[in-house]
């Protein structure tokens, strides 16, 4: 069980001085004071092209300075908002995605807000660490988009599941959350039917069914709290799985991070429902 007191580490929120920080940084505070966990800021200041000369330097000072003042306005955010929250705040130099990797090592999670480009304009971007972050971070990230549209009752948090390892964590996670929020876990698997059908379909579905019910089985006594649905869907798998969290608390999924190119190691599931998906989309790794 992914519990909410382990070790001491933080849950770690990249502040974007040029972006919306409110959205993301709520979803943060609102975790780190449900599992009982320090929140970390952290804003990274990008190095100037030329130190050298006067202008560049003064250029540079002036950009610690704005992070500075950003970051002391966040944190007094989230006092007003949890007062009893321990907030500290880093202003490290660097580019943004080294930093936040970084600072991944040592974190419960790492949650970033998103620019929702479309996918070619995230991953080119020169100021987007949403791919590569949740394509390399070793702990779960959060990418927060939207403002929460929750409106059916009780909350619920989807769970995909494929099979893998990383999408047991990711229900594990899932369920963890869920009993955090006192809402239920919708476990989804989504059957593509190929564009040629060589094999019964009802017998893909049944096999789909199979692999949902031995990734949950047992899980329902280590959260007897938490009611636990799985149902199997056909179609695209982002488009089903965004589908189906339409009004969720979140969308949990693995990552399997096999190296190489970032949005590849992402997979396209993932990378996909980063840019289709209006809840928070949370990623696990592989354990």
């Amino acid at each position: 069980m992914t519990g909410r007191g382990q070790g001491a580490r933080d849950v770690v929120v990249g502040i974007d001085p040029a972006r919306e920080w409110h959205l993301p940084l709520a979803w943060a505070a609102d975790e780190a004071h449900r599992r009982r966990l320090p929140l970390r800021l952290v804003l990274a200041v990008p190095p100037q092209h030329d130190t050298r000369h006067a202008h560049d330097t003064a250029g540079r000072t002036a950009l610690r300075q704005a992070g500075s003042e950003r970051l002391e306005q966040a944190r007094e955010w989230v006092r007003e908002r949890h007062p009893e929250l321990a907030v500290s705040a880093d202003l490290p130099d660097g580019f943004p995605t080294p930093v936040i990797t970084g600072a991944a090592r040592h974190a419960r999670m790492v949650v970033l807000g998103s620019r929702r480009l479309g996918r070619v304009a995230e991953v080119l971007s020169a100021g987007s660490t949403v791919v590569p972050v949740a394509a390399k971070a070793p702990c779960p990230v959060v990418v927060v988009g939207d403002a929460p549209h929750t409106t059916q009752q009780p909350p619920y948090v989807v769970a995909g599941i494929d099979g893998s390892a990383a999408s047991a964590a990711a229900l594990r996670f899932a369920l963890d959350e869920a009993d955090l929020c006192g809402a239920t876990v919708r476990a989804v698997s989504v059957w593509q039917p190929p564009v040629f059908l060589l094999h019964d379909e009802e017998a893909a579905i049944q096999a789909q069914r199979a692999l949902l019910a031995e990734t949950t089985a047992g899980l329902s006594e280590k959260y007897p709290d938490v009611r636990l649905t799985h149902e199997v869907l056909t179609g695209h798998p982002v488009e089903e799985l965004a589908r189906a969290a339409e009004h969720a608390l979140a969308v949990v999924v693995g990552r399997r991070g096999r190296g190489g190119y970032s949005g590849m190691r992402l997979g396209s599931t993932v990378h996909g429902l980063l840019h289709r998906a209006h809840c928070p989309v949370i990623t696990i790794p592989e354990v």
